[in-house]
C-alpha cells in the first residue's frame, strides 16, 4: 500500500500529526493501564506509583502493567496508525521487509560486541558534563531525574529466576526494540530524511530525539551513539530489522548481564563505568569503523552475498 508523495502534507505537518497522535494514544493508555492496575490492587497502588512509593507490595507488577499499556503499546499503534492509515505508505515509513544480505545481522552482532568501550567513555564524558552556574536547578532535575529513572530500572530488572529472565528478555529486550525502532528509524527518521533531504541530518536529529525520549540526561550521549549507529544499519541496508536486532542485542546483553550480577554469577558489576582502558577505547574505535564499512559496502550491493 503506498500514496503519491506529492499529495502528502509537508514533513513539517506529519511530524506534528505523529507527535500529537503518539501523546494522545500514550495519555489514553496510561487511564487505560491506572484503571487496571486501580481494578486488580484498589486505588491506593495506583496512588503510590504515582508517588513513586515502591513499598508497596503490588508496586512492581503495576510498574510493568503501566509500562506496556501506557507506552509500548501506544508506541507501535501510533507508528502502525500513522503509517497504514495516515500516510498510507508502511513500507516507506516502516522498512518492515525481510530482505537484506544475510551477513549482516553477523556484522551488526559484531558492532554491538566491540562497541562497548565507547560506550563507556562516552557515558564517562557525560557523567562529567556540567552545566553553567545559572542552570544549577535545571542540573538538579536532570540529576533526580536520572536518579528517578534508575531506580525504577532497578526495580523492573529484578530477576530471581531464569524464566523471569527469560521474560523480561522478550519484554525489555525484543519487544521494545521493535516498538522504538518502528517509531524512531520507521517513521520519525524517515520523515526527517524528507525534511531535510539529507539522510545523515535525519539520522543525526532523529538518534538526539531517541535519546531525550528516555529522559536520561547523564546518558544522553552513548544513548544517541546507539541511535546513530540503528540509524545507519536501517538507510544502507533498506530494512528496520537490522536496526531492530542491533537494538535488541543491546537491551538483552543488559539484561542477561543484570541477571548475572544480581545471582552472583559474574563479579562485574553492568553499571561499573570503568571496565576498559584507553587502548580499548582505541581498539574499539578502530574495529567499529571497519565493521560499519564492510556493513555499508554489503548492504549496498557492492560486494554480491545471499540475501535473506
Amino acid at each position: 500500500m503506498s500514496t503519491n508523495p506529492d499529495k502528502q502534507q509537508h514533513p513539517s505537518l506529519q511530524f506534528l500529526v505523529f507527535i500529537a497522535l503518539t501523546f494522545g494514544i500514550i495519555f489514553a493508555g496510561y487511564l487505560i493501564g491506572a484503571a487496571i492496575v486501580m481494578i486488580l490492587y484498589g486505588v491506593n497502588t495506583v496512588v503510590d506509583l504515582a508517588q513513586l512509593n515502591l513499598a508497596n507490595p503490588n508496586a512492581v507488577t503495576g510498574l510493568w502493567i503501566l509500562q506496556i499499556v501506557s507506552t509500548t503499546i501506544p508506541i507501535i499503534v501510533s507508528s502502525l496508525i500513522f503509517a497504514y492509515w495516515i500516510v498510507k505508505s508502511p513500507q516507506e515509513y516502516l522498512k518492515q521487509a525481510f530482505k537484506f544480505p544475510l551477513l549482516l545481522p553477523v556484522i551488526v552482532f559484531f558492532v554491538m560486541l566491540t562497541s562497548s568501550p565507547l560506550i563507556e567513555i562516552l557515558s564517562n564524558i557525560n557523567q562529567k558534563m556540567v552545566l553553567p552556574h545559572f542552570l544549577d536547578g535545571v542540573q538538579r532535575w536532570m540529576r533526580q531525574s536520572e536518579d528517578q529513572a534508575k531506580k525504577l530500572t532497578d526495580v523492573l530488572l529484578q530477576m530471581k529466576t531464569i524464566s523471569s529472565m527469560l521474560l523480561k528478555l522478550l519484554v525489555v529486550g525484543l519487544l521494545t526494540a521493535i516498538v522504538e525502532e518502528f517509531m524512531f528509524r520507521g517513521v520519525i527518521q524517515t520523515i526527517f530524511t524528507k525534511w531535510t533531504k539529507n539522510p545523515h541530518a535525519a539520522i543525526w536529529i532523529t538518534a538526539a530525539l531517541f535519546s531525550a525520549f528516555h529522559m536520561e540526561f547523564f546518558g544522553f550521549l552513548p544513548r544517541m551513539f546507539l541511535g546513530v549507529l540503528f540509524g545507519y544499519f536501517v538507510v544502507w541496508s533498506g530494512s528496520i530489522w537490522t536496526s531492530v536486532w542491533a537494538h535488541f542485542i543491546n537491551n538483552g546483553t543488559v539484561v542477561i548481564v543484570t541477571y548475572l550480577y544480581q545471582n552472583q554469577r559474574i563479579k562485574v558489576n553492568p553499571d561499573d563505568q570503568h571496565i576498559f582502558n584507553y587502548g580499548s577505547y582505541v581498539f574499539s574505535l578502530i574495529i567499529v569503523l571497519f565493521l560499519l564499512y564492510l556493513y555499508r559496502t554489503i548492504a549496498m550491493g557492492k560486494v554480491k552475498m545471499p540475501v535473506l
